[in-house]
């Protein structure tokens, strides 16, 4: 990764995310990975924690992230992480693909949290690339050329994948369409966060 942020992206408190559930409903956090950003260099932290549910893992979703319930008997409850989450989550704008997953889920866990903006790649990339068959993330990062040899975990739907395939896409999204924080909110913004609207001009 570069040390250079798109313009837009400078001098922001970002937190990319994604989260993996049991398969229950409400679900319950299994998998979460979190890359916080802060500008105006590419200056990044990035954490993941397996969660043990207080429900069991269905077999449909572990077929997809490949999490068993063995594999998260022994690790910590939300409760234990939720402070440490809660703490790097302040402040930040949610970015993630269909973000509205990692809002909801996220919230659910956290009923406090209130993210000064939520913006969504998916609804971005939508708007960069308008003909594609497909905006799924891993034929977007297809469709994009991004490496991703790099990264320790090369499983798709795991949520680390997942977090750093979102966090470079936005970028290789930004950098096909320049554009400015301002226009990048007011594509990409989740609804229920829409910006604020411009003033008519005048006095007042």
């Amino acid at each position: 990764m570069t040390n250079t942020l798109p313009a837009a992206l400078r001098d922001r408190a970002l937190a990319v995310a994604d989260v993996e559930g049991n398969g229950q409903q409400p679900p319950d956090i299994v998998e979460l990975a979190m890359l916080t950003v802060d500008g105006p260099g590419d200056q990044s932290d990035f954490k993941s924690w397996l969660v043990r549910p207080t429900r069991r893992i269905s077999p449909i979703v572990q077929r997809i992230h490949g999490i068993s319930n063995e594999d998260v008997e022994n690790c910590p409850p939300w409760s234990a992480i939720e402070k440490e989450v809660s703490t790097l989550l302040a402040g930040r704008t949610l970015i993630a693909h269909s973000a509205s997953v990692e809002y909801k889920v996220i919230g659910s866990h956290l009923p406090q949290w209130a993210p000064p903006m939520v913006l969504d790649t998916l609804k971005l990339a939508k708007h960069v690339w308008p003909d594609l068959e497909s905006y799924k993330l891993t034929d977007l990062v297809a469709h994009a050329e991004i490496d991703t040899t790099e990264f320790p975990e090369q499983r798709p739907h795991r949520a680390g994948y997942d977090t750093w395939c979102a966090w470079l896409l936005l970028r290789a999204l930004l950098g096909d369409q320049e554009m400015t924080w301002d226009q990048l909110v007011k594509v990409a913004h989740l609804k229920g966060f829409e910006p604020s609207a411009e003033p008519d001009g005048g006095l007042w």
